[in-house]
């Protein structure tokens, strides 16, 4: 959350709330938003209520994993102003991310990894970041409304507030879905310290249709519009540090860095509008890099390979095991057993103990002879040595 520090210039506008909003709604489309909606700050009582209660349903059955930040700070998730009670208006931003092709073909070539589309270009926390504090500006600058600026790092909850301001539903893969944008939205947000008149809000359009759910390949949604973190491969692949369970490195399939089977799979996407935006625009060396290539990163590399992207958040050691693993799921296992082999001698305990996993996937029988002979110090790689290939 930042707030955009007061710099008057000149008397502020004179604006009535409808022209206050189109004027915010004309400068955010200028700055380069794909979608800009109003709704206010104030939650009915029982609105509230129903927000609050869905989260803490979630935290209870311990579906936020190793994300334990989201039970924090509960109240004001489920409430702009018991986060700041100055506000009356929440401004949602949106920005389109959407591909040119099917993000699920590049499955198919398990020498590759498969990279989430939201990854493939610039980390967009900075150039959402950027944009809401020049909204933030001009509003300032011409008007003198107090303002705080929110991406996704900051405790509101962006998607009932995107649904609320008309951007699209909530979907069954909880994610956002447009009837214009299908499900390829950043989401960002301005609180307002004026009450402005709102959009109408969006309904649900799912419908009976339940493609999101099954093209899931951990079954990470025990129901329509609920999702167990733990069994995501986003969560698995970026959230969650430590080795991932047994259960699902074979689901992981060559996914390095995040999944997008669920939003690829919803049938409004064919509404959807690939990116204009020229940072979120595919880097060629994200699209299809060669396992055998990435798993050679040590930090500096990584560090610089991954300069500008949200793949550099997770660090080195987290990426290269999802490499690993991603290695032990090859179509091809002559060409890469001796870079899996390799890794078993990483300084990373975290891709050592990935590289065992897929050394015991690739040479099965080489693996039961160098078990007998292992000398690795670290309890959990020791763990991976005894388990059963």
């Amino acid at each position: 959350m930042a707030r955009i520090p007061p710099t008057p210039k000149r008397p502020p506008r004179q604006a009535t709330p409808v022209q206050l909003r189109d004027a915010i709604r004309d400068e955010a489309l200028r700055l380069g938003f794909d979608a800009v909606g109003f709704a206010d700050a104030t939650l009915a009582p029982e609105a509230r209520a129903v927000r609050l209660a869905q989260l803490t349903q979630f935290v209870e059955l311990g579906f936020q994993g190793d994300m334990g930040w989201l039970g924090e700070r509960s109240e004001e998730r489920a409430d702009p102003q018991t986060l700041w009670p100055e506000a009356e208006t929440v401004v949602s931003l949106a920005l389109n991310y959407g591909p040119d092709i099917d993000p699920r073909a590049a499955q198919d070539a398990r020498e590759m990894g498969a990279i989430s589309v939201y990854a493939q270009g610039r980390d967009y926390h900075d150039v959402m970041k950027t944009r809401l504090k020049a909204l933030g500006r001009f509003i300032w600058d011409n008007y003198r409304h107090s303002i705080k600026v929110f991406v996704d790092t900051a405790p509101l909850m962006e998607k009932p507030t995107a649904q609320a301001a008309g951007h699209g539903w909530q979907g069954k893969h909880t994610n956002l879905v447009s009837r214009h944008f299908g499900s390829w939205l950043f989401l960002g947000e301005l609180l307002l310290s004026t009450r402005l008149p709102p959009d109408p809000a969006e309904s649900d359009h799912c419908g009976q249709c339940r493609a999101c759910l099954d093209a899931c390949p951990t079954a990470a949604f025990p129901a329509p519009y609920k999702l167990d973190a733990r069994r995501c491969i986003s969560y698995l692949t970026i959230e969650h540090e430590g080795a991932i369970d047994r259960e699902f490195r074979a689901a992981l399939g060559n996914r390095i860095y995040g999944c997008d089977d669920c939003l690829a799979a919803c049938p409004w996407n064919k509404f959807a509008r690939t990116a204009q935006e020229a940072a979120f625009l595919p880097r060629p060396e994200l699209t299809a890099p060669t396992l055998v290539e990435l798993a050679t990163l040590d930090d500096a590399g990584f560090r610089q390979r991954f300069a500008g992207t949200a793949i550099k958040r997770i660090g080195r050691d987290r990426f290269v095991r999802n490499v690993a693993y991603a290695l032990g799921n090859s179509a091809a296992p002559e060409a890469v057993l001796a870079m899996v082999e390799r890794l078993l001698e990483d300084p990373s305990p975290l891709v050592r103990g990935a590289a065992v996993w897929a050394f015991s996937r690739l040479a099965p029988q080489a693996f039961e002879r160098r078990r007998q002979q292992t000398t690795d110090a670290d309890v959990d790689v020791q763990a991976e040595w005894r388990a059963s290939p």
